[in-house]
């Protein structure tokens, strides 16, 4: 995402929790500051991008933090999968220092960054969304406006859910075909371009069907989510989507025992 960000001809001044990620932008005209604080200091706009709700308040909030060193009149953008609740209570933070915040997680990988069409779910102000609007479409395509602060999280959670849910999904249809004897990788690529197929399935077959680096990688990450949707659930009091739940519950116990093995 910074390096679309940085081709693309936009100054880009870079922060990073481990020092070497930042050591492949010195082909780049990006420069790098001390802290968050001192990031923000030069910037309109402070993308962030850590792993959950903690890391997002470590790195915003604080006498080092973003939010410290952001102007009146800059924009904090979200892109972590955090709670919204997360984002709301920093939204209203960043409002005291008469900045704005927009929550933006996105969805797709490196690949879709590299090529600029990564899915980017935007919550927040419509007006400071146009603002901001360019520098997300040097690596998002759609940048897509879901509501008001909050509302990309809970997409994006929604639609970690249905991934996790496919999971169990792909499984069992992997299985069934072994037991019809329909070899899996033709099955796979049926289901690559047919009705009934799902990212799940395709990001299994990719992996040759070993499960243990989307066990590894993703399975510590959609367990957060999940518990995230949950608790939002809760929260808000809606009935739940239990079919779903209950296939997503199934597919990270199988990641659980495949990352355990």
């Amino acid at each position: 995402m910074a390096r679309r960000i940085v081709d693309a001809g936009f100054p880009l001044t870079l922060w990073a929790r481990r020092p070497e990620t930042i050591h492949a932008f010195t082909d780049t005209r990006a420069t790098s500051a001390s802290s968050p604080a001192d990031l923000a200091e030069r910037s309109n706009i402070v993308c962030v991008c850590v792993t959950g709700d903690d890391d997002v308040d470590q790195v915003v909030l604080g006498p080092k933090g973003v939010l410290a060193g952001l102007a009146p009149g800059g924009t904090l953008v979200i892109h972590s999968t955090v709670h919204p609740q997360t984002c709301v209570r920093l939204s209203a933070e960043a409002g005291k220092r008469g900045a704005g915040l927009l929550d933006a997680p996105v969805s797709g990988g490196g690949p879709a960054a590299s090529e600029g069409r990564l899915l980017v779910m935007v919550g927040g102000d419509e007006e400071v969304v146009d603002r901001v609007r360019p520098v997300l479409a040097t690596f998002g395509d759609p940048v897509l406006r879901l509501g008001p602060v909050g509302a990309g999280q809970t997409a994006k959670l929604i639609n970690n859910l249905a991934f996790t849910a496919q999971i169990a999904v792909a499984l069992d249809v992997f299985a069934f075909v072994d037991r019809l004897g329909v070899n899996r990788s033709t099955m796979a690529e049926v289901l690559e371009r047919g009705s009934g197929g799902s990212r799940a399935a395709s990001v299994i077959a990719g992996s040759a069907f070993d499960l243990s680096g989307l066990a590894q990688v993703a399975g510590p990450l959609l367990r957060k989510d999940y518990r995230l949707v949950t608790d939002i659930i809760r929260s808000e009091g809606v009935e739940p989507p239990d079919a779903i739940l209950g296939l997503a519950e199934r597919s990270l116990a199988i990641l659980r025992e495949e990352g355990a093995s």
